[in-house]
């Protein structure tokens, strides 16, 4: 099913910046689902009926890379060690797809196989089992991270990706906080280095539909670069001197600290 994305922008430019009444009343939501590949009208954002599910890290502590051994599941964790990883802003985790508007010819967006970034140690990975029926996730995605870092100031990134029976781990959406910012766009707060925060992550929204036998697979790492700039870890003003330092970062999933994903899942029958 195509779609007039020039006609349905001029109309809706007509109607709110003309003050022009549409002869063909748009759908207050569109959207377009990944997985069956189809356009939908909705009247409501988030959709009606939307279960908010928690989809919790796990692992023996050893989550780093595809080969490591995260696991997510709606299971809440127990007595579970952390994951760490080094984040070296001289070796910044590369940008490969995703939500990018401008630059195609230099940093082309879209839907892209992860697989060269799961295979960094400095990239965890949690993975659910291989589904059972098709899941549709559609609406806001937000990670919730414990962490702590030796550095007073540093990033976090999460990205959701769809991985087939095939292994092919296409990214859906991402996003970033930087940590000064955790509790205010105002107000910097530098981190404790060493003591555990907590990081909401936005990844913004998406619409896909996770087939019977695909994965559903969070990543966790601290760059995704040159789409967002490198954090130096050094807590100084920022872009004020050229001084970068290494970071050890440490991910939390236990009793106390479970860091979890939020998934708008989607009832099959609406």
């Amino acid at each position: 099913m195509s779609v007039d994305i020039d006609g349905i922008t001029i109309r809706f430019f007509d109607q709110w910046l003309k003050g022009k009444a549409s002869a063909n009343a748009e759908s207050p939501v569109r959207i377009f689902v990944m997985g069956t590949n189809q356009w939908r009208d909705e009247k409501e954002w988030p959709l009606p009926g939307t279960d908010f599910r928690r989809y919790y890290l796990h692992s023996r502590g050893r989550a780093n890379s595809m080969y490591g051994d995260g696991v997510l599941s709606t299971e809440a964790p127990g007595a579970e060690p952390p994951d760490s990883f080094l984040y070296n802003p001289l070796d910044p985790v590369p940008t490969v797809g995703g939500g990018l508007c401008c630059y195609p010819g230099a940093l082309q967006g879209g839907a892209f196989d992860q697989q060269a970034v799961e295979h960094r140690a400095d990239v965890l990975v949690y993975s659910t089992e291989p589904l059972p029926e098709d899941l549709e996730v559609t609406g806001p995605i937000v990670a919730t991270l414990y962490a702590s870092s030796s550095a007073p100031d540093t990033d976090f990134t999460a990205k959701l990706v769809d991985v087939s029976e095939c292994g092919t781990a296409l990214n859906l959406t991402d996003g970033i906080i930087r940590a000064r910012w955790r509790n205010s766009r105002t107000t910097p707060s530098m981190l404790t280095p060493g003591k555990v925060e907590e990081f909401k992550i936005d990844m913004w929204s998406t619409s896909n539909v996770f087939k019977k036998g695909h994965r559903i697979r969070l990543e966790i790492s601290s760059s995704n670069f040159p789409r967002f700039d490198r954090n130096p870890n050094t807590g100084h003003e920022q872009f004020a001197d050229p001084e970068i330092h290494p970071a050890m970062q440490t991910v939390m999933h236990d009793r106390t600290f479970a860091s979890y994903i939020t998934l708008p899942l989607i009832p099959t029958k609406r």
